[in-house]
């Protein structure tokens, strides 16, 4: 495979490995064992397996080893290790990392799972967390210190979509020697650089963008191979966290037709945004890429001009007008996935950040409004006509 291959090609041929049969798709090995042809080649094998070798499907297998190879190459990254969901990743990356008595400074804006492996999970078993604004890098310089030993935030922070400056903050990390992860999720792996900004692991919910289309769950940590196969790897084969052979073909063939999905949905995604924005019946309009956003200018440098694929709506009327919205849409569904091919209305304040006090929420801006909108790869113009209807009925 050639390191000089553009995006897309990477994406259809890298980490490509073929069986006897020449298979012009990869092949599912879907196997949770190898067999060994004697018993000292099954002991050689359990001190040091070789580069083409497997023990157990939790340890690794040929498919999964295509789908973590093709996404290493797209992100930058020398190694990735494939994991059952986007939560075993962060859970995995995290813990993997940090002892008792270590220090964590965090964004505040997360995702409801994350906040909780921060707080009752980390904290429970004693690393010191920190929660500062993930937009004030004066905020992570005051709270950064000599023992901190990572820090942690979504490049692109969900529902509420600010943007953090990958480089900017992990400046302040590494002066500390701090490890600096990052959940890449909104951002996605075709508009980020991160590993080139300066994160030293990327996490992803390989069930968003990468499938994209509904099917499984999936999680990938990627980094350098002496983090992925020195610290990440042994925490997650002995935990159990790692992903499916038949969920790793299905990313790997997500990932041949990502640029192009992504590409197309943060089209609409600034046409929907730029048609509402402004609309009588919301408070605001919440989308990167338009100039009134806060972090407009960020991601010209650090998303290359690409707001990413969700917009949030902030409708007039709280909870009640948010829900009569939701149930007057006729083309999205309503559900808490996102970067599907189906557009998708989610209503975080009494889903996916639910278990947030009322204080959390008003603090991240989670208003009794707040309605995140994934956009799908249906025709934008009939997106448009039918959220302004919805609108409409949500203030009737």
């Amino acid at each position: 495979m050639s390191e000089t291959w553009n995006k897309r090609t990477k994406l259809v041929h890298g980490g490509t490995r073929r069986s006897q049969y020449n298979e012009v798709s990869e092949a599912i090995f879907l196997t949770q064992g190898f067999v060994y042809d004697t018993a000292e080649a099954a002991e050689a094998r359990f001190i040091e397996t070789g580069p083409d070798e497997f023990i157990y499907a939790r340890y690794g297998n040929p498919t999964v080893d295509m789908f973590e190879k093709r996404i290493a190459m797209l992100e930058g990254a020398e190694d990735a290790f494939a994991t059952a969901s986007g939560m075993a990743a962060v859970n995995g990356a995290l813990s993997s990392l940090l002892n008792a008595g270590d220090h964590i400074v965090s964004a505040k804006a997360l995702f409801g799972s994350c906040l909780y492996i921060l707080e009752n999970i980390l904290a429970k078993n004693g690393v010191e967390v920190t929660l500062v604004d993930g937009t004030d890098l004066e905020a992570w310089r005051a709270a950064v210190r000599p023992e901190t030993k990572a820090v942690f935030f979504e490049s692109m922070s969900n529902p509420t979509l600010e943007v953090i400056d990958v480089a900017a903050v992990a400046e302040i990390a590494h002066a500390v020697g701090a490890t600096v992860v990052v959940d890449n999720v909104f951002s996605t792996p075709v508009f980020s650089n991160a590993i080139a900004q300066g994160a030293d692991i990327v996490i992803y919910s390989a069930t968003k963008h990468i499938d994209g289309q509904g099917r499984a769950l999936g999680g990938v940590i990627l980094g350098t191979k002496e983090l992925i196969r020195g610290t990440v790897e042994p925490y997650m084969k002995h935990t159990g966290g790692s992903i499916s052979p038949f969920n790793a073909w299905v990313m790997l063939k997500g990932l041949e037709t990502i640029t192009l999905r992504v590409g197309a949905q943060s089209e609409s995604a600034l046409q929907i945004a730029t048609a509402l924005s402004g609309h009588a019946a919301l408070e605001r309009t919440i989308y990167p890429g338009l100039k009134d956003h806060a972090q407009n200018d960020l991601i010209q440098t650090q998303l290359d001009g690409n707001g990413g694929t969700v917009l949030s709506l902030d409708i007039k009327g709280g909870k009640d007008a948010a829900f009569k919205f939701l149930n007057a849409l006729t083309i999205p569904v309503i559900s808490n996935n996102l970067g599907d091919a189906k557009s998708i209305a989610t209503h975080p304040a009494t889903t996916t950040h639910q278990r947030l006090s009322d204080e959390m929420k008003e603090d991240l801006g989670i208003t009794p409004g707040l309605v995140r909108f994934s956009v799908g790869l249906e025709d934008a113009e009939d997106l448009i006509a039918d959220l302004k209807q919805a609108l409409d009925v949500s203030q009737a």
